[in-house]
């Protein structure tokens, strides 16, 4: 088959691990030929170019900047992708018939660019559904559904339904996710929407208690402390004031380090949080290479995940991938609505809380510290397992198959 596969990440290297380019390098693999159309940033200073790497067809399109600037300059350059894409697409790849689009969001804004290719090639066409926008947006207000804003709610709202009512198939990240949409939208056939999880290539990440040492010796990481890490975007949707709050009742803990590692638009506030408090506790860092940041996260004991507590839709954050493949447990403290709570503590490798309850995060925390003492490689190979069983890529590649050919 030829396959498209849209988005407005940048993809500049698909050896690399991730849950995008682990699946175009399993349809490659397996005989597809495979050609993805992503993003060049204005700012990056590189035009639209076409490429052959790895086996993969690269059409890198020039687009306005959509990360890391303002919301009026994020808005008109996001409205301005699918128009921007059909023309790149009818430039460089009008000989090409493809039989299959595959396509993800963020952003919504492919319908119109799905659709080109559906009537043009006759192509079936599959949603990767990981950002139900514009409801996450409201959630945490930055829109609202009401007054100048709500014109823009419902603008990307109409653009969503068109994406839903294109696409063949919608594969969501986990079952709240799946229950959200049919709920939401009784204008989607509940048949075309299924569970299609955040997958990766298993590969076993875990390291010795010896490499362990060494690592948290290069970046100054005590021994003799339980080691909480979280590692990611540092935005509106982490619920930085709470994270702040829960990390206050903590600098106490002589028994838990904390590091966060990321950036993001709140970065600053919790770095001025820290920069007053001096915490002897707490590490912050700036984003670090994949493979220095996956090393770090397997010298740790538990990684975090936090989500605010004001979304009334169901997140399944990606980097929950991150620590099962290092084989350590989770802390979850989110909203209530999302089950990767219940994933965590079903499969028996790791802790669970709502995001606005700091009293049960120091619980969990608690709870943490004595359960790593009596069975932390239960623990490992809980997670390490659990991976095994629900996120490998090659389900993720049978899931699209079979749908797009039943």
């Amino acid at each position: 088959m030829n396959i498209i596969f849209l988005t407005i990440g940048r993809m500049y290297n698909v050896e690399n691990h991730g849950i995008y380019t682990d699946l175009l390098r399993t349809f490659r693999d397996n005989g597809h030929h495979v050609y993805v159309v992503s993003a060049n940033e204005k700012r990056s200073g590189k035009d639209t170019e076409f490429v052959e790497e790895s086996g993969i067809h690269a059409l890198r399109v020039k687009i306005g900047n959509i990360t890391k600037c303002g919301m009026i300059e994020k808005g008109i350059s996001t409205v301005r992708i699918e128009s921007q894409f059909i023309r790149a697409i009818k430039k460089y790849l009008s000989d090409v018939k493809f039989d299959l689009i595959i396509y993800s969001t963020p952003p919504i804004t492919f319908a119109k660019a799905v659709e080109y290719i559906k009537k043009r090639d006759g192509a079936k066409s599959y949603l990767l559904l990981k950002d139900i926008f514009p409801q996450n947006a409201v959630d945490i207000g930055i829109m609202s559904t009401g007054g100048l804003k709500g014109v823009l709610y419902k603008f990307f709202r109409n653009k969503e339904k068109k994406l839903y009512e294109f696409s063949d198939r919608i594969g969501c990240m986990s079952q709240a996710n799946v229950d959200y949409i049919i709920r939401n939208n009784g204008e989607v056939d509940p048949k075309k929407v299924e569970v299609c999880p955040n997958s990766i290539e298993i590969v076993d990440m875990r390291i010795s208690d010896q490499e362990s040492a060494e690592i948290r010796a290069k970046y100054g990481i005590p021994l003799n402390k339980s080691v909480f890490v979280y590692g990611g975007n540092l935005g509106k949707p982490q619920g930085i004031t709470f994270i702040i709050e829960c990390l206050k009742a903590q600098t106490e803990n002589e028994d838990a380090y904390f590091l966060i590692v990321g950036d993001g638009t709140e970065y600053g506030n919790l770095e001025a949080w820290i920069s007053k408090a001096k915490p002897n506790n707490i590490k912050l860092m700036n984003s670090l290479p994949k493979e220095d940041y996956d090393k770090m996260v397997a010298a740790c004991d538990v990684g975090m995940i936090f989500l605010d507590h004001r979304f009334t839709i169901p997140n399944f954050p990606s980097r929950l991938l991150s620590y099962m493949q290092a084989g350590i447990p989770t802390l979850a403290c989110t909203d209530p609505n999302t089950d990767v709570g219940k994933v965590i503590e079903g499969d028996g490798f790791g802790w669970w809380c709502e995001s606005n309850n700091v009293a049960a995060f120091t619980d969990c925390v608690t709870r943490a510290i004595a359960e790593l003492e009596r069975g932390r490689e239960n623990l490992k190979t809980a997670a390490f397992e659990s991976l095994r069983a629900r996120y490998d890529i090659a389900n993720a590649y049978a899931t699209v198959m079979k749908s797009i050919n039943s």
